[in-house]
């Protein structure tokens, strides 16, 4: 016991000296963000979406691109040539909004449903307007909703606020509540949904967007030279990598090759050595449900042989299609021992831990922007703090006796708006994609709740040794927040007549500690009336690996703990 503690001494001190000296060894932008711990030993395939996870394109060239092909496509389906004269704006789009098909409207609500932010293409609508469309100011995520998951959508969401705009204006347009009149014919807003969103599906499945993409791919997509460094550095740790992406092989293939292009010895590397397994057209989200057919395809054509593939996924093929239980069998993965990397929300990360438990990095570009912008106007979101303390503060010796309550409440909620206000337009017209002030987004609950990490590009594991434990930040429930040790508690707890400390202590279990430390069970025919005391740990919330794994085996003989003398356990007693 005395070498422990002095090894826990040297450890203390050792860490207390490396704080001392030396500066954070990760910048801000190179960070990964954790809201579920995540052990990355017990990781045994690393899996990466393509688009906008290993691919990241340009921001905002690849959105004004997508623009005006849109554009193009609406103006095909009759739309005024009017609206050509639009230019894309980036800092109006943002991701995670709900797009509101019967009223037209553009949503940022928080994790609840309550709302945030309404626009009206370019109008912000005030407290009054949104509470005679939402007399609740909350709505319900049902068919009425469309949610912006991805980066793909931002070119969508700013010519949807562009079109209702110009519709809502004209003069020889009228608007009525869900739609807009002119003539004898009538467009409503739900209309003018399904017109972009079937003309950005065009865009994208036609294949023109992707081919002006691959003549100029420098302009569009980033070229990270960290990349294939951090793929090759997965597979020296006995870690397996595969890809699995929506878009076709010869896209893939394309963008593949220009990322990971590299010559050694003048022989230039094929980007399909960097993967164990690779998964084209994958047609995720449906990939984690029934999917679909499992086919071998031909690198050399692109096409695809004729069956089902059934044997073992091999090295440098290409496979399209499939299912996750499906390529989960084929590849031996169990769940928990991958390592899921993608870009959207909803297809890569919900979908993959909801249905088969994958453990999730979600990349987030716009992270880096949040960070700058969170780090340069902190003292706002300080002041909104104590704005919402100073309320607190004033009400605290109020009870119910009281008839009238302060009026300074009410300045300060001003204040409180103000500050929100300008918080936000310093993140964007619509600002923060976590937050708008104390508040956070829709978006926001859903990385909490199912990204087990966050960062703003997959490379950033490079910045991290493969024995990394990603441990979670505890979070407090608000009246654990509350609780000051310092400060008594004149109450009784619930169920709890006579404290406990007042009662002899009757813990008790049916298991003997036999001088080995091995416990046996003690044969009595007496019976038991109540539950015995635990003599071993019994929560695994940190244990992700297989119950066998000699790693956990190991964990468990170095908790010797002495549970009898530190878990206080009285069995109750029969009332006489």
């Amino acid at each position: 016991m005395k070498r422990n503690d002095n090894t826990r001494e040297s450890f203390s001190t050792d860490a207390e000296i490396r704080k001392r000296n030396m500066k954070t060894k990760r910048e801000p932008g190179h960070r990964i963000f954790v809201t579920r711990s995540l052990q990355l030993d017990r990781i045994k395939f690393y899996g990466f979406d393509m688009d906008y996870t290993l691919a990241l394109y340009k921001s905002p060239e690849f959105e004004e691109l997508t623009f005006q092909l849109v554009i193009d496509s609406v103006v095909e389906l009759g739309y005024p040539e009017e609206i050509r004269q639009f230019v894309y704006d980036r800092t109006f789009p943002l991701r995670g909004l709900w797009y509101d098909k019967l009223y037209g409207n553009l949503l940022k609500v928080d994790a609840y449903g309550n709302i945030l932010t309404v626009v009206h293409g370019f109008k912000f609508l005030s407290g009054h307007e949104v509470r005679e469309l939402y007399p609740n100011k909350y709505i319900v995520g049902d068919d009425r909703i469309y949610v912006y998951y991805t980066l793909f959508n931002l070119p969508e969401i700013y010519l949807i606020a562009c079109l209702i705009d110009y519709f809502s204006t004209m003069a020889t347009y009228v608007q009525g509540r869900t739609a807009v009149q002119f003539g004898g014919n009538i467009l409503s807003f739900r209309a003018i949904f399904n017109d972009v969103r079937n003309s950005v599906e065009r865009v994208h499945n036609k294949g023109q967007l992707k081919e002006m993409v691959c003549k100029d791919i420098q302009k569009y997509i980033h070229k990270d030279e960290r990349l294939p460094v951090l793929l090759d550095r997965i597979r020296s740790h006995n870690a397996k990598t595969f890809l699995l992406t929506n878009s076709e092989y010869w896209y893939t293939d394309k963008l593949m090759t220009y990322l990971l292009n590299s010559e050694n010895n003048n022989a230039k590397r094929d980007w399909k050595s960097y993967f164990d397994f690779i998964l084209v057209d994958a047609q995720k989200p449906l990939f984690f449900a029934e999917g679909t057919t499992l086919r071998i395809i031909n690198p050399s054509t692109g096409s695809m042989k004729l069956g089902t593939y059934s044997g073992e996924l091999q090295q440098n093929e290409v496979y399209s299609g499939g299912s996750c239980e499906v390529v989960s069998k084929l590849i031996g993965s169990m769940g928990k021992d991958v390592l899921y990397v993608g870009d959207h929300i909803f297809g890569d990360i919900i979908k993959s831990k909801k249905q088969k438990a994958w453990r999730t990095m979600l990349v987030v570009p716009e992270l880096n922007h949040e960070l700058k912008v969170f780090h340069d106007k902190r003292d706002l979101f300080n002041t909104l703090e104590s704005l919402d303390t100073s309320i607190s503060e004033l009400l605290r010796s109020f009870d119910m006796t009281a008839n009238h309550g302060p009026d300074a409440v009410n300045k300060i909620k001003q204040k409180i708006q103000q500050c929100t206000h300008e918080l936000d337009m310093n993140f964007g017209l619509l600002g923060s994609l976590f937050r708008t002030g104390s508040r956070q987004t829709h978006f926001a609950s859903q990385v909490s709740r199912f990204a087990d990490i966050y960062a703003s590009t997959v490379v950033n594991l490079v910045y991290y040794p493969f024995f990394y434990f990603f441990r979670a930040v505890p979070q407090l429930m608000p009246h654990e927040s509350t609780v000051d040790p310092e400060e008594p508690m004149h109450f009784k707890s619930w169920g709890g007549d006579t404290p406990q400390s007042e009662t002899s202590d009757r813990r008790r279990s049916t298991m003997d500690q036999g001088a080995s430390g091995v416990s046996r069970f003690n044969h009595s025919l007496s019976m038991q009336i109540s539950p015995d005391l635990p003599l071993h740990v019994t929560h695994d919330h940190d244990a992700d690996g297989d119950p066998d794994d000699e790693k956990a085996a190991d964990l468990d003989q170095d908790l010797e703990f002495d549970l009898r003398s530190k878990i206080t356990y009285t069995p109750p007693t029969k009332k006489e």
